[in-house]
């Protein structure tokens, strides 16, 4: 494969710095032999015209030297920072390890991602929160909000997050990190785009029940940038259930590229791998509970209490997910995000095989809804989306058991201690918003 490049870490970072602006979309030969050898019809309908789906795949391959030590080479299929795909459940990821950074810089030992918090309101359509009876204490927390965040991609929590670190402090941070072309810009609940400046005041409670720390309301004037925009599909529905016979329009709404998500969860899992001002404030103890709920199931946790069946072990994992088996690999857990709405699927995944002594990363957005209409609730996720990413997942997968690595990798860091669902007469919670 001389045509495919071997970059190291500071290179890659620097690649991915200079091209998450403005770029061309790029496909690399080795993906392509990959793909042409998997002859399931569902993917083959899907590979042969990508451009109807809006296809875009990062398959990162982890190699690690004689200390253990990880370097990664991405391959790209069509992937294209300027256009457009909904990033969904995607953008929670940023906001967890957003909150975890900010709670650091609070600098309050008395603070801890497990304090008890409220989020009161201040301003139209802001809602309070005070209790949580999901949760052991039966109040929110940073970690309760994180857990429900990805265990089962619920929104609240993410909106809760979002009040927590506010609009401006989200948009500036990234940026500053070196995720120029990522927006954030509102909650997953109705609301205008001047009350999604606004955010809620927040306090955080002793056991006693005394507010340790009160943070006020907090407004966003920092202007955005919309210049480029992004239409969709040939009509949508409003929220009154009239069609309007025009593309959607994306413009104003969260905006994620490919590339910017896979390197947020590569600085999530290989904090070491990216340059310092990519890396996230967050202590040793924090990477181990992200680690944990990245790659736990509902099913394992005791709070929430998920319903396992509802929420069966690869409700998350688009790449394992079949209609056949819920269950991963004996010795594989996917450490990953994923989202879902308006016809995109998207996931970024870490799979780590401790049986088989493999790990890769994969990542990509899939666009299925042949009617062309918005918020109709008809969309190709199970027909056409799902058996895809089921199908990309299992060819990467299967690669990966049989390629030549220079030295095997110590997996040790990514062997969790997972929980236990314990047996007690609490009903399971069913049918949250996601």
């Amino acid at each position: 494969m001389h045509l495919l490049r071997k970059q190291t870490t500071w290179l890659l970072a620097l690649c991915f710095l200079a091209t998450s602006g403005f770029g061309q979309g790029r496909t690399d030969a080795l993906l392509e032999t990959l793909f042409s050898r998997n002859q399931n019809a569902s993917f083959q309908s899907v590979i042969r015209q990508p451009n109807n789906y809006r296809l875009q795949i990062i398959y990162t391959q982890i190699n690690r030297d004689a200390r253990n030590r990880p370097s990664f080479t991405n391959y790209y299929f069509r992937v294209d920072s300027t256009e457009y795909f909904n990033p969904a459940s995607t953008v929670k990821l940023p906001l967890a390890l957003l909150a975890l950074e900010k709670l650091n810089a609070l600098k309050r030992p008395d603070l801890t991602r497990d304090t008890a918090m409220q989020f009161d309101s201040a301003y139209s359509h802001q809602t309070r929160e005070w209790t949580d009876n999901t949760a052991q204490t039966g109040y929110p927390s940073v970690a309760h909000l994180i857990k429900k965040a990805l265990l089962v991609s619920e929104n609240d929590p993410y909106s809760r997050l979002y009040e927590f670190v506010g609009q401006q402090a989200i948009n500036r941070t990234l940026h500053a990190k070196g995720y120029p072309d990522t927006r954030i810009t509102h909650r997953f609940v109705r609301m205008s785009p001047e009350e999604n400046r606004h955010t809620n005041p927040v306090r955080f409670l002793g056991k006693d029940g005394k507010i340790l720390y009160a943070q006020p309301a907090a407004y966003n004037p920092d202007p955005f940038d919309f210049s480029r925009t992004a239409k969709l599909g040939k009509g949508y529905y409003t929220a009154n259930d009239s069609l309007v016979h025009e593309p959607f329009d994306f413009t104003t709404r969260n905006k994620l590229p490919l590339e910017s998500l896979q390197q947020l969860l590569q600085s999530t899992l290989f904090p070491e791998s990216v340059p310092a001002r990519q890396r996230f404030g967050l202590t040793p103890a924090d990477y181990t509970f992200l680690y944990q709920y990245l790659s736990q199931f509902p099913g394992e946790t005791n709070y929430p209490k998920y319903d396992a069946a509802q929420y069966y072990d690869t409700y998350v994992k688009f790449f394992f997910q079949d209609s056949l088996h819920h269950r991963l690999p004996d010795g594989v857990r996917v450490f990953n995000k994923v989202g879902w709405a308006y016809g995109f699927l998207t996931d970024a995944s870490y799979v780590a095989d401790v049986k088989h002594n493999v790990e890769y990363m994969l990542t990509a957005t899939i666009y299925v809804n042949s009617d062309g209409i918005l918020n109709d609730d008809k969309y190709d996720y199970e027909t056409v989306g799902h058996p895809f990413l089921y199908q990309l997942g299992q060819t990467i997968y299967q690669y990966e058991l049989t390629r030549k690595r220079p030295h095997v990798p110590n997996l040790s860091r990514f062997r969790v201690l997972y929980e236990k669902r314990k047996s007690d007469s609490r009903p399971v919670v069913k049918d949250v918003a996601n």
